[in-house]
């Protein structure tokens, strides 16, 4: 079954840190690049982070320095590791794979930072 499946999500103090875990099936991981998306309520979906096939990243400027995004081929899955947190990164994190026109979709997991 072709899938994404997100996990790590949850409820964090400002300043506080969440792993985010992006586990495919179905696909051949590796030659996809990988990334993760949030949405905020009334806000359109954007870019966090992406990391291509052979492992270059790009970052929003929002979080760069506070976020990092790694892969393991081997294992089929992407990480979104979130440092430094703050209340606006609040949102719906998904994670996406992509080739070429073909996009892949996680059903989201929720991130919310509140005191």
């Amino acid at each position: 079954q072709v899938q994404l499946v997100e996990s790590g999500g949850g409820t964090v103090q400002p300043g506080g840190s969440l792993r985010l875990s992006c586990a495919a099936s179905g696909i051949i991981f590796s030659v996809y690049a990988m990334g993760w998306y949030r949405q905020a309520p009334g806000k359109q979906r954007e870019l966090v982070a992406t990391i291509t096939s052979s492992g270059n990243t790009n970052y929003a400027d929002s979080v760069t320095g506070r976020f990092a995004i790694h892969r393991d081929d081997a294992k089929n899955t992407v990480w979104l590791q979130m440092n430094s947190l703050k209340p606006e990164d609040t949102a719906v994190y998904y994670c996406n794979a992509r080739l070429g026109g073909f996009n892949l979709w996680g059903q989201g997991t929720q991130v919310t930072v509140s005191s």
